[in-house]
């Protein structure tokens, strides 16, 4: 079988969650899996692909940064890629995020992935003239068969486009933080510290969050707030934090690395998922694979993926994230249970099983 991913999400993420996973689906399939794989990315950036630890058949060059002229930059990777799709002759498309045109030629299978319905579920956190709603209407009309990386994904599909179940297959991520040195960590925190990572706006709720933490006065006292990566603090956060009477040297935000991450995961007392929505959600099982406590929130797909392994609460509720929080802190009984069930729950999700699902999807739509 010959399978093709698209150039989109190479063309502009640098890095993050949706390359992350085309990647390491598309290195699973050419290397455990043994298919005929390319990824067609004529102009990309993103640096999986450039530093990637299992090589990828690239159909394209990298560029250093994305250039300032962008429809031009689309332009010549959508017209190199119809010349490169052509000459590899596929049987499969794999588009790598939602566009209004289809991507691939005549006689091969589109198949679509959608992560998540977070434009449709919480408009209010965008623009109003974000179209990203409709391309991905157009884009899951057209596919041949769509993935949704979670049973809540499906499950909003389905009530919001009405599409048809049977053209929908449910396959759950992977994650492979664990392939990070295991040593003892580097870092050397002067107080323990809750960790939460990534990103910070919107339904990620953050706020909610700092609003916990400023509430309770053991967490203020006995814990830092540490968050990986998602930018330095916005001066609507730094006021907040001021607002809440709290310190910012107890709250930071720290920049780095996958190895890095990894010691920060060995380290932290427990690791925060306050999210409001999540189209699947790979932080807490990296967390998980590193025996740091999960305590995050009970809706969307977040309690589908780490089951009966973390404390849940209400994200909604600032009593019930403070509550969950400190509970597990302060119960090292209830510490070693949740470290417990995280080894076995993170023993259902990987990127070979992932890849294997997503073949057989392949091969059903060929049939």
């Amino acid at each position: 079988m010959k399978i093709a991913f698209d150039y989109q999400i190479f063309g502009w993420q640098v890095y993050g969650g949706v390359s992350r996973y085309v990647y390491e689906l598309a290195a699973q399939l050419a290397s455990a899996c043994e298919q005929d794989v390319a990824v067609i990315a004529p102009l990309h950036v993103n640096q999986y692909l450039i530093n990637a630890p299992v090589k990828v058949d690239v159909k394209g060059v990298s560029v250093p940064q994305l250039p300032k002229t962008g429809k031009i930059y689309a332009a010549i990777n959508w017209l190199f890629f119809k010349l490169l799709v052509h000459k590899f002759r596929p049987d499969i498309v794999h588009e790598t995020y939602y566009s209004i045109s289809r991507t691939a030629p005549k006689g091969a299978k589109v198949i679509l992935t959608v992560y998540d319905m977070i434009h449709e579920r919480f408009s209010d956190y965008f623009v109003e003239n974000d179209y990203a709603s409709s391309i991905k209407a157009s884009a899951v009309a057209r596919a041949d068969h769509v993935i949704c990386i979670s049973a809540q994904t499906k499950q909003d599909l389905i009530e919001v486009l009405g599409v048809d179940p049977s053209k929908i297959s449910v396959i759950h991520l992977g994650f492979n933080l664990t392939s990070q040195a295991r040593s003892a960590a580097a870092i050397k925190p002067l107080r323990p510290f809750l960790l939460y990572v990534g990103s910070r706006g919107g339904y990620k709720n953050f706020e909610g969050l700092l609003k916990a933490y400023a509430s309770s006065p053991q967490l203020k006292s006995d814990f830092d707030l540490i968050c990986f990566g998602g930018g330095v603090f916005s001066d609507n956060e730094k006021a907040l934090m001021q607002q809440l009477g709290v310190s910012i040297d107890r709250v930071s935000q720290v920049p780095g690395n996958d190895a890095l991450l990894a010691e920060y995961y060995q380290s932290a007392s427990a690791f925060v998922y306050p999210s409001l929505y999540e189209g699947f959600g790979i932080p807490p099982l990296e967390a998980m694979s590193f025996d740091c406590p999960v305590v995050c929130s009970n809706v969307s797909s977040i309690p589908e993926v780490v089951g009966d392994a973390a404390e849940m609460f209400n994200p909604y509720d600032t009593g019930s994230i403070r509550t969950a929080i400190e509970c597990v802190v302060s119960d090292s009984q209830l510490r070693e249970v949740l470290v417990g069930r995280g080894r076995e729950r993170i023993k259902l999700f990987s990127w070979e099983r992932c890849a294997q699902e997503t073949l057989d999807v392949y091969r059903k739509v060929l049939a």
